[in-house]
C-alpha cells in the first residue's frame, strides 16, 4: 500500500522522515540498483514517508529523478521529485510538470538549482527562465487547471531555505524569500544542511511566528570525509562545514568502522535536536550504500530523543560568525549604521540615490508628468521610432550605470536598482539563491551577490522594509531588445502585470469574504 507523504506530513502528531537519494550518471548499473534497493528496504521498514530524488545535483548530468522516482513510486513508497529551473525554459518546465502529474508524482521540491556543471563537450547553457518562487506559482496555477480537467489532486509543492549564512543580509534574504515561496503556494519547507543548532532554533522561531501552518523539515546527513571536504570547500552551495568539524570527521574516519559509528551518532543527535526544537520531520542525506545506516540513525534517535537538550553544545562548530554588527542579530530589527567606504559610496550609495530619484521623476505612474510621458511613448510606438530613444538615450545611460542587457522588461527597482540580468548569473528577480558564501556569488566568488548589495543599499537609506517585498513576475521575452522605458509607460512590462496580480488577489480575497 502506498504511503502518502502529504497525509503523513499534514497530520500534526506525526514526525516525518524523508530520505534523499542521489542518482548517478548511468541508466543501469550498480549505483542505480543500490538506490532502488535502499528505497525498497525503506518501504519495508515503514518509518520513511518518502524519498526525495535530486535533479542533476551540482549542475552535472545524472539519471532523471522522474524515471527513477516512478520506479520507486511503483514499489509503494512515495516520492518527492526535485525540480530545478536550470536546464529548461518555462515551456519545458510546464511540460515536465504535466508529465509528473500524469505519472501520479505530485510531491515536488521547487528549487532554483545549482549553476550548470559539465555535460557533453563542456559546460551546459544555464537557462534559469524562472526562479523557485515563480516555479512554485506555476505549479499552483497548473494545479487549478488540472482540477478543472478532472484531476482532483494538486501538486504538493515544497521549497528550500538555507539558515546557515554569515551575513545578516544573506540571512534576512533567505527568510524573506522563504516567505515569498510560501505566499506563492509552497506547502512545506526543507532546510539546507548545517551543524549549528542555534541557526536551526532561530529559523524555527521565525517560521513559527510567521508560517506556523506550514510544516518544516530539518536536514541531517551521514557526514563522510568526502562529503565534509566538499562542503568545507564550498562545493555544495548553501551548506557550511567548518574547518574544525572537517578535521574532526577526517580523524574519526581513520578507522572506517569508528567513523561510520560517529557519523550515525552525529546524525542521530542532530535529528533528536530538530525534533525537540519543533521541526515536523527530518530529511536524511548522505546515505548511498545501504538502508541499514538509515535504520541505525532512526534507532539511535529513539534512544536519544528525550535527552536532546544535552547535545546542543556539540552543534556549534558549524556556526559562522556574523561579520556584520553584533548588536543587530534579530531579523526584524535594523542594522547598525557605519560610515560607508569610498568604494561603497561610488559603487552603491550614490548610484542608488541617482537612480531612485530618476525613477521617481520619470517612472512613477502617479506622477504629474506621467500622462505626458505616456503620450510621448505612444507617439514613438505609433511611428516606429522607439529605437531612437533607446539607442540615443536609454542604452548609453543604462549600459553605463547598470551594464544593461536590453531585456525590455526592467526589474531594477525591486533589487535596489541593480540589474538581475547582468548582475546575477541565475537572473533571479525574487531573491537570492541559497549558494552565496560570505556574501559572495556562488558562480563568481570575486563579486558580491547583488541581493547583498541591494540589502546594503536599502539599509543605508533606512528602507529595509521594502527589501524582497514584491513577488516579481517572470521576464517577458517578447520584449527583448525593446525600450523598457516605452514599455513601462505603455503598460507592457513587469509593473502592469504586478498591478494585475494585486488586483486579482484583492478580488479573490473579496470573493472569499462573501
Amino acid at each position: 500500500m502506498l504511503r502518502i507523504f502529504k497525509e503523513d506530513l499534514t497530520t500534526p502528531q506525526n514526525f516525518v522522515v524523508t530520505l534523499e537519494l542521489v542518482p548517478a550518471r548511468e541508466s543501469f548499473g550498480r549505483s542505480t540498483e543500490t538506490l532502488l534497493g535502499i528505497a525498497s528496504d525503506a518501504f519495508t521498514d515503514g518509518r520513511v514517508s518518502a524519498v526525495s530524488i535530486t535533479d542533476n545535483p551540482g549542475g552535472n548530468p545524472s539519471l532523471s529523478p522522474d524515471v527513477l522516482g516512478y520506479e520507486i513510486f511503483k514499489l509503494g513508497l512515495d516520492v518527492i521529485v526535485h525540480f530545478t529551473c536550470r536546464d529548461t525554459n518555462r515551456m519545458g518546465m510546464e511540460s515536465r510538470a504535466l508529465q509528473l502529474a500524469r505519472m501520479g508524482m505530485k510531491n515536488v521540491l521547487a528549487l532554483t538549482g545549482d549553476y550548470s556543471g559539465k555535460g557533453y563537450g563542456g559546460r551546459g547553457t544555464p537557462v534559469f527562465d524562472l526562479d523557485s518562487v515563480l516555479l512554485t506559482g506555476m505549479l499552483k496555477s497548473l494545479s487549478g487547471k488540472m482540477a478543472s480537467s478532472g484531476d482532483p489532486d494538486p501538486f504538493f509543492t515544497g521549497c528550500a531555505v538555507s539558515p546557515f549564512k554569515s551575513l545578516k543580509a544573506e540571512q534576512v534574504a533567505q527568510y524573506r524569500k522563504m516567505d515569498k515561496k510560501i505566499d506563492a503556494g509552497a506547502s512545506f519547507v526543507i532546510t539546507q544542511l548545517g551543524y549549528n543548532a542555534q541557526n536551526f532554533e532561530d529559523l524555527i522561531q521565525y517560521h513559527t511566528g510567521k508560517n506556523a501552518h506550514i510544516p518544516i523539515i530539518g536536514s541531517v546527513n551521514l557526514l563522510s570525509p568526502r562529503a565534509a571536504r566538499a562542503m568545507n570547500r564550498g562545493r555544495v552551495p548553501g551548506v557550511f562545514v567548518s574547518d574544525e568539524l572537517f578535521n574532526k570527521v577526517v580523524s574519526e574516519w581513520q578507522e572506517p568502522r569508528k567513523g561510520l559509528k560517529k557519523a550515525v551518532e552525529r546524525a542521530a543527535k542532530l535529528g533528536a535536536i530538530l525534533k525537540g526544537l519543533g521541526f515536523r520531520g527530518i530529511h536524511i542525506g548522505g546515505v548511498h550504500r545501504s538502508f541499514k545506516t538509515v535504520a541505525a540513525i532512526l534507532d539511535r534517535m529513539d534512544q536519544l530523543q528525550d535527552a536532546w537538550p544535552d547535545y546542543l553544545g556539540e552543534f556549534v562548530q558549524g556556526k559562522k560568525k556574523n561579520s556584520e554588527d553584533s548588536d543587530a542579530q534579530a531579523l526584524p530589527g535594523g542594522i547598525k549604521k557605519e560610515k560607508a567606504s569610498l568604494k561603497e559610496m561610488l559603487l552603491d550609495h550614490i548610484p542608488y540615490k541617482m537612480l531612485n530619484s530618476a525613477h521617481d521623476l520619470f517612472f512613477n505612474q502617479s506622477a504629474t508628468m506621467a500622462p505626458v510621458y505616456k503620450s510621448l511613448a505612444s507617439v514613438l510606438e505609433k511611428y516606429n521610432k522607439t529605437w531612437v530613444l533607446k539607442r540615443c538615450l536609454e542604452d548609453p545611460l543604462k549600459k553605463t550605470f547598470l551594464s544593461c542587457q536590453s531585456c525590455g522588461d526592467c526589474a531594477i527597482q525591486h533589487i535596489g536598482f541593480l540589474c538581475p540580468e547582468s548582475g546575477c548569473p541565475k537572473h533571479t528577480r525574487n531573491g537570492p539563491c541559497g549558494g552565496s558564501t560570505e556574501g559572495r556569488c556562488e558562480v563568481y566568488p570575486d563579486q558580491l551577490c547583488i541581493w547583498v548589495r541591494a540589502y546594503q543599499r536599502l539599509a543605508h537609506v533606512n528602507s529595509l522594509a521594502t527589501f524582497l517585498q514584491d513577488r516579481v513576475p517572470p521576464r517577458r521575452w517578447e520584449l527583448n531588445k525593446t525600450s523598457s522605458w516605452v514599455n513601462f509607460h505603455l503598460d507592457k512590462n513587469i509593473q502592469s502585470r504586478m498591478a494585475g496580480t494585486r488586483d486579482q488577489a484583492a478580488s479573490e480575497i473579496g470573493s472569499q469574504g462573501e
